[in-house]
This record gives C-alpha cells, structure tokens and sequence, in this order.
C-alpha cells in the first residue's frame, strides 16, 4: 500500500448542477481537491437529458463523492455547494419532501460511512470550477457530444450500454452519457398515459374552449371515440387509475373508460383546460378580428393573457408543473390515465422534452388522442407516445 493509501485523506468536493429550463436540459460539474494543497485530483461532469434543477444539483454532490471514495474510501469530505437546499437537507437541518430528492439524498449518504462528510454552503461565485464544468456538459450534451476534462484522470465511456452495476455507477460519475441515455435502473416509472377528450360540439368549429367557457358535454361523436379508446386501452390492460380535469367533458370521457376498465375516476383540478377570458366560443379568426392587439401579444409572450382575464400560458405551465408533481408522488411506479384537454396535455409534453413556450403552438393534438410520458426517479422524463390515433380508424 503507498502512502496516499496508508492513511485517511482528507478531499474537498466541490459540486454543482443545473437546468436550462427547469426542468430543462442538464448537466452537472463536481470536483475533488486534495485538502492540505488544493490540487485538483479528479474532474466530473454529465449531461443528464432533462431534470430538474434540484436533481442535478444532488447527481452533482453524487459524483463528486463517488469520485472521492473511489481514490479513499476511508477519506473525510468537506462538500461546498451553493445550494443551500442540498446542504441543509443532507445536514439533516431540512426535511427532504420530494420523492425525487429522497432517494438521491439516501443515495449519497451511503457513499462513506457515518460521520465521515460535513457541508457547507458557499456562494455561486466560489463554485465557479464546479459551476463551469456542469454547463461545459450541457453544452456538449446539447451537441450529442461527449464531455471531456481539460486536466483528466477519468476514463470516457460511451455509454453505448446501460450497466447496473455499483463499480459502472463509479465509471458513469466521470462519463458524460450520451442524449436520451437515462440511468442504469431509476425502477419502475410513473407513466401518465394522456388522453384528451372526445368530441364536443365546438370542436370540430375550432373554437376556443377552455375552462371559463360554457363546459359543453361530448357530441354523439366524442361519445363514439371515448368508447373506441376504452376498448384499445382494455385490450393493452395497462392502466391501474384514472384521473380527470373537474370539466364535463373530460369526466365523461373518463367516465366512459372507467366503465370498461372496470375503474373509479379521481378528479384533479389541475388538469383544467386553460381559461380563455373573453375568447371563449370564438375561432381564431374572430378573435383575430375582435381582439387583434391581444392577439399578437399572446401569440408573442408566454406570460400574455387572454383578453378579459384570462389564464397566461407561463400561469398553465406552473399549475401544470405543480400537478405533475404531486401526481408523480402520488402513483410511483404505476401506469395512470390522466384525461385532460389541449393545453395541458401539450404542456406535460413540453416539459418533459425541455422546450420551449412556442413549442406548444407547433404541436397538433387530436381529439381522443395518446400521448404518454414517464417520469422516473432521479426527475428524468421520457416522452412515449404522442398525438395516437390508430385506435380511432
């Protein structure tokens, strides 16, 4: 054993992590330091696909300490973040709510031994090593590109396989997998299988429909494509709980489901379409003529509304974050129905993928329609399926 193994190093783990978008896509930076010199000894990065910036931040504080316990695993650690949220909940100051922190939190609590890791928080501008390697993979990551330590001790993989074991989860802290490459095994997702409603009289006339208007049932139609898509979800026996948006027609849709999926319906009013102010029951065009200003506006800003108090798009993605979360906690690991409208289901599609506000008007979404998205421990999501129709024809 040489000297360096002979006795107890003391490291410095210094640990970041970010999302453009939040979530959005992300990456993290983490670096060991030698205490006593402040030699850099170990470089880590990875871009993570989309998570949440919280996520990040603890896959940051993961690989650092890994990276930490693979030169000593009977080393002391002093981490410095700058977020406080991670090391006030990992000091044991701050209860750790969210079921995608809690995992991560035991997670990194195991890396050594009680007692052997204290933290501090330090301000952005003294994580800047850390902070400059987390979106150095973002970057590359945004390329499909692999990242690449300046100074590096690290071995790149290519992530060309999905390795589950505890020496591959040490190689994966200093690798960069490639886009769309999720974690070796999160378990079982949280899958939303999306539907939006059938038919309604105002459908087919395109007019704005949303949750301040007149709440019309399903047309003869929509009561037709509801019955169609029960029997192609009967046929796949997959789904294990249905939820709703308060408004008629999506309780009738999930009603007509529910019925042959031998289910109960929960209501969630989070899943409401938008409201569309004083646009309600018109079209496009008539809105256009009526109300031109207010229009471009909207069109322009996700945080414009529709005329007369209406709901932003930027206010949707906030209801629509927040009950995707509660949602996720909720049923871990179980396949759900979730019947909702244009807007929302748009918006978890949006969010999962990390895009942008104006992505919603580049989506086609049809009635009656799937759409899928699972959602798995670590925060990553995983867009399935989108717009299906083929049970309809």
């Amino acid at each position: 054993m040489d000297g360096a193994r002979g006795r107890a190093r003391e490291y410095v783990v210094e640990a970041d992590g970010g999302s453009r978008g939040n979530p959005g896509p992300a990456g993290y930076g983490a670096v060991v330091l030698d205490a006593a010199t402040g030699e850099t000894l170990v470089e880590a990065a990875e871009y993570l696909g989309v998570v949440t910036n919280n996520v990040a931040e603890y896959r940051g504080l993961l690989a650092g300490l890994r990276a930490a316990r693979e030169l000593d695993p009977d080393a002391t650690v002093h981490v410095r973040m700058d977020s406080k949220l991670v090391v006030e909940q990992m000091s044991g100051r701050w209860k750790i709510k969210h079921p995608d922190m809690k995992p991560l939190a035991t997670e990194a609590a195991r890396v050594f031994r009680p007692g052997r890791v204290t933290y501090e928080w330090i301000p952005r501008a003294q994580n800047k090593h850390a902070d400059r390697l987390a979106n150095e993979a973002m970057d590359a990551g945004a390329r499909g590109e692999q990242w690449s330590p300046s100074d590096s001790t690290a071995e790149l993989d290519t992530a060309t396989d999905a390795v589950p074991t505890s020496d591959a989860d040490v190689r994966a802290a200093r690798t960069v997998a490639s886009p769309g490459w999720g974690p070796p095994d999160m378990g079982a997702p949280a899958t939303f299988v999306l539907l939006r409603h059938g038919e309604t009289p105002l459908t087919p006339q395109k007019r704005f429909s949303g949750s301040g208007g007149s709440d019309p049932s399903l047309s003869p139609v929509g009561r037709e494509q509801a019955e169609k898509v029960a029997a192609s979800l009967a046929r796949r026996g997959t789904v294990e709980a249905i939820v709703a948006s308060p408004l008629a027609r999506t309780r009738e849709t999930a009603g007509i489901v529910a019925a042959r999926l031998g289910l109960e319906v929960a209501v969630e009013e989070g899943l409401r379409e938008t409201d569309f102010g004083a646009w309600e029951g018109l079209t496009f065009g008539e809105v256009r003529e009526r109300y031109p200003d207010d229009l471009d506006a909207w069109l322009a800003s996700p945080d414009a509304e529709p005329t007369g108090g209406g709901e932003s798009f930027a206010a949707t993605g906030a209801r629509i974050a927040a009950t995707r979360d509660k949602l996720v906690a909720a049923h871990a690991g179980r396949t759900v129905l979730l019947v909702s409208h244009v807007t929302p289901i748009k918006t978890f599609l949006r969010l999962a993928l990390g895009a942008p506000p104006e992505s919603l008007f580049r989506m086609e979404l049809s009635a009656a329609s799937l759409s899928a998205v699972a959602y798995y421990a670590d925060g990553g999501a995983s867009v399935r399926l989108f717009n299906e129709t083929s049970h309809l024809r």
